[in-house]
């Protein structure tokens, strides 16, 4: 396990920063929508990946950039329930509270679906989601129906939408790759959520030690972070090793 961690610091941190650029794309709302974009590539698909409940897309500042590496563009969104994290504001949300829209977890679909567009456009592939807690939820929602996504990375889903949606019905059809992972107290839950689900890919990894909520869990501040990107690696790997790129 040790000689495993090592190769895994080694491949993490031996490439350079790379800078993301600030872009804007409308929701079907007229709701501006802001995001950082993380370019390699126009021969690479697109990581879309969504922030938590109270956060920004600050909540990718640290690990866009390794995703990067592993054969992927990402555009991480500023959906409008949100606020801030790791000094970045979520603008998306102070647009849709200037404009009087509604900044629910179901609404900020609608910032989600905007951005899968937008990847889509520029790429002609299809999106890889990433999402943290409600915004994870979201994606299993989203990934089940629309055809521009490939699959789905979800960090601590649950049921977060009271009686307006029952996400573990919204899911029974999914059929695409999708791997799953929490803190380890959440698990049993994470399993109940998706006991419908028959897709052929399903990984749910539940960590060693006790981990933390949504996406933050790759953060190096987190003690055991060197397991999750243990597990998401090879996923978000065999993705692109579709496509005849192979990032290991």
């Amino acid at each position: 396990m040790k000689k495993i961690y090592l190769i895994l610091f080694s491949f993490l941190y031996c490439f350079p920063f790379i800078a993301q650029t600030t872009i804007t794309f409308p929701a079907r709302d007229s709701v501006t929508v802001t995001a950082d974009l993380y370019f390699v590539s126009d021969t690479l698909p697109y990581l879309v990946l969504c922030h938590q409940a109270g956060y920004s897309r600050g909540e990718y500042r640290e690990t866009a950039w390794k995703f990067m590496k592993l054969g992927y563009n990402c555009i991480a969104v500023d959906a409008r329930s949100g606020k801030e994290v790791n000094g970045v504001e979520n603008e998306t949300a102070m647009d849709a509270k200037q404009k009087n829209k509604s900044s629910t977890f179901l609404e900020a679909e609608k910032d989600i679906v905007a951005a899968i567009n937008y990847a889509y456009k520029k790429s002609n592939k299809q999106v890889v989601l990433v999402g943290s807690s409600y915004s994870a939820s979201l994606a299993m929602k989203i990934g089940t129906k629309n055809s521009k996504v490939k699959a789905v990375v979800a960090f601590s889903p649950g049921e977060y939408f009271g009686d307006k949606l029952n996400l573990k019905s919204a899911i029974s059809t999914y059929k695409k790759p999708l791997f799953v992972t929490s803190a380890k107290d959440e698990a049993p839950g994470v399993t109940l959520l998706m006991s419908d689900i028959k897709s052929p890919i399903v990984k749910q990894f539940i960590p060693v030690q006790p981990g933390v909520h949504g996406s933050s869990a790759l953060w190096k501040d987190n003690a055991n972070y060197n397991e999750y990107w243990a597990a998401v690696i090879p996923f978000l790997c065999s993705l692109t090793k579709a496509n005849g790129i192979n990032c290991k």
